[in-house]
């Protein structure tokens, strides 16, 4: 009789994946659902983008391509990270994967052993812990508050720290909070990494959407030592609508770098061959898509946040950063699966309970989706607070 590898016995199904997947089965029945639970822009993949796909998928571009990507994509991300992060990678320290997840996937399996422990600030994306335990490391979990910001201090890192500690992840902007580290915050970080001689998984997949008077900065771009210590976690889904093209990358010091390409070499072996045509239009066409999303996406995150703050048994803080809102529900005494099974059943709602995120007492609500569905939305999980 077979028996399932103990290191899968370990990872939990993503609740984000359970929930969007039935999301789509009520509303393929032709039920009525208000889904604030996706993490996907609710427009389409630029035209010009989608052409550009088309034009190399009807020229035959449809061969392999080196593990790493075609080499004009990673001198066009080598340029973009330059100009808008202050990086200097050469092209040959980038690693085009299948979306920024396995980019996720890959640095940790190419840096985390056995044993290894891996620093993960609570609420955190729903895969980190899964893939430190997959690549049979330990997540150690860092419970944030709402008085940070969601955001991990220094001292806390400091606490979390032990001989044993290989890694830590920074994401931010931050999924599910919305959260956006400072310049000073990170540097403040980045100090005690570079006295321990820790590796800096960073995360960016949100970097093109922040809001206000917040601004997105590199961890990498720092200093030296945290460039020499930084993996660089971006991609093309969120700023660019390109959620099922699967596009992301690395970016690392030149010896991380070619162990990551060796995961992919053995993996993947590359990203979809016509789709990174698409992505150098993506990096190279008129950005100002980008800038309407933010504009959208920022009209929504005011009208939600001022709809949030006015209902009394949850407490919320404003997101700088992503397309989310992380809400505390723990005055109502009800656990988060329980919920947003409520939610959904009763008031037609979909949310991501915060069990999936590591934090029990809160709930995700995304408002990448139209006005009409997020006011409805808004306004049925108001009733639901009210009712509860």
């Amino acid at each position: 009789m077979y028996s399932i590898s103990s290191r899968i016995e370990k990872v939990s199904p993503s609740l984000t994946l359970a929930v969007t997947a039935q999301v789509k089965v009520m509303l393929a029945n032709g039920e009525e659902v208000y889904a604030l639970a996706g993490g996907e822009p609710e427009v389409d993949t630029p035209k010009f983008i989608k052409e550009a796909a088309v034009k190399a998928l009807m020229d035959g571009r449809t061969k392999y391509t080196p593990s790493g990507g075609i080499p004009e994509l990673r001198e066009a991300l080598s340029e973009k990270l330059k100009t808008d992060n202050g990086l200097d990678y050469a092209p040959n320290q980038i690693c085009v994967t299948s979306g920024a997840k396995m980019a996720c996937f890959n640095a940790i399996l190419a840096l985390v052993e056995e044993g290894d422990e891996v620093i993960i600030p609570t609420p955190y994306w729903v895969s980190y812990p899964e893939m430190v335990r997959l690549a049979g490391g330990t997540p150690v979990l860092i419970e944030t508050k709402e008085s940070t910001g969601w955001k991990m201090t220094p001292e806390q890192f400091e606490e979390a720290m032990t001989p044993a500690t290989k890694m830590v992840i920074i994401n931010s902007p931050g999924n599910p909070t919305g959260a956006v580290y400072s310049k000073e915050e990170l540097l403040a970080i980045g100090e005690i990494a570079i006295g321990e001689d820790i590796m800096i998984l960073s995360d960016e997949i949100y970097e093109k959407l922040v809001y206000g008077e917040a601004k997105h900065v590199s961890i990498a771009s720092l200093s030296d030592e945290l460039y020499n210590l930084t993996i660089t976690v971006n991609g093309f889904s969120k700023a660019y609508s390109m959620t099922g093209w699967r596009l992301g990358y690395t970016a690392a010091p030149k010896a991380v770098a070619d162990a990551i390409d060796k995961v992919q070499n053995h993996t993947v072996s590359n990203a979809t061959s016509f789709a990174q045509y698409g992505a150098i239009a993506a990096l190279q066409g008129d950005q100002s898509f980008i800038d309407d999303l933010r504009g959208e996406y920022d009209v929504k995150r005011q009208f939600v946040f001022s709809r949030l703050k006015a209902i009394s048994n949850i407490r919320v803080v404003e997101p700088l950063g992503a397309f989310y809102f992380f809400v505390y529900t723990g005055q109502m005494g009800i656990k988060s699966m329980n919920l947003c099974d409520k939610l959904l059943s009763r008031y037609k709602v979909a949310a991501v309970p915060g069990v999936a995120f590591g934090y029990d007492e809160g709930v995700r609500l995304s408002y990448c989706t139209t006005l009409d569905v997020l006011n409805e939305g808004i306004t049925r999980f108001e009733q639901f607070c009210r009712e509860h």
